[in-house]
């Protein structure tokens, strides 16, 4: 195992315990929830995380992520 794989995995594995704490342990808290255009962004950031070795993929899929974020957060606030 490569070190840039180590990481890889070690990046996985924290967010999905990150994931499992917003989901799980705060259940009883509507505003801690994530949005179905919130989840998106996470997915397209955790693709570009597992395609890290090819990087245009992976750092295409990483903004995209990104900016559907980004969108989200100006949704949000725009309710607010």
């Amino acid at each position: 195992m490569t070190t840039s794989t180590a990481f890889i995995l070690i990046s996985i594995v924290v967010i999905v315990i990150v994931a499992v704490l917003v989901f799980f342990v705060s259940k009883n808290r509507a505003e801690n929830h994530l949005t179905p255009i919130a989840s998106l962004a996470f997915g397209f950031i955790l693709a570009g995380i597992l395609f890290g070795e090819i990087r245009l993929l992976g750092y295409g899929f990483m903004a995209i992520g990104v900016v559907i974020a980004v969108v989200d957060i100006f949704n949000q606030g725009k309710k607010k």
